[in-house]
């Protein structure tokens, strides 16, 4: 059993930076952050597998977000930069045990409480 618990998210003017946390505990295979702006699908953002440390982010965000996990404490992270009102929406991390690291949310077992994000214009 995965259990995840975010903290991080709050109000940024456009250009700000924001860096949110997930607590993990038990075994992992994939962790990713997704997000999900009022009436929009929940989309993928950045994920990691978490044996090798591989990255892959979504095109809106590459080169101002950074996934990263810190094994020593059982945590993940996601430090967002240059942050863009489009930016705005719910973000919750998600993981799965066994060997899955794709875009689909619905296939994510684990998820968290989520922690909203809120960019300013």
């Amino acid at each position: 059993q995965v259990q995840l618990a975010e903290s991080g998210g709050g109000s940024v003017q456009a250009g700000g930076s924001l860096r949110l946390s997930c607590a993990v505990s038990g075994y992992t295979y994939c962790m990713g952050w997704f997000r999900q702006a009022p009436g929009k699908e929940r989309e993928g953002v950045a994920r990691l597998w978490s044996g090798s440390g591989d990255t892959v982010y979504t095109d809106s965000v590459k080169g101002r977000f950074t996934i990263s996990q810190d094994n020593a404490k059982n945590m993940l992270y996601l430090q967002m930069n240059s942050l863009r009102p489009e930016d705005t929406g719910m973000y919750s991390c998600a993981a799965r045990s066994d060997g899955y690291c794709g875009t689909d949310w619905l296939r994510y077992s684990y998820w968290g409480q989520g922690t909203q994000v809120t960019v300013s214009a």
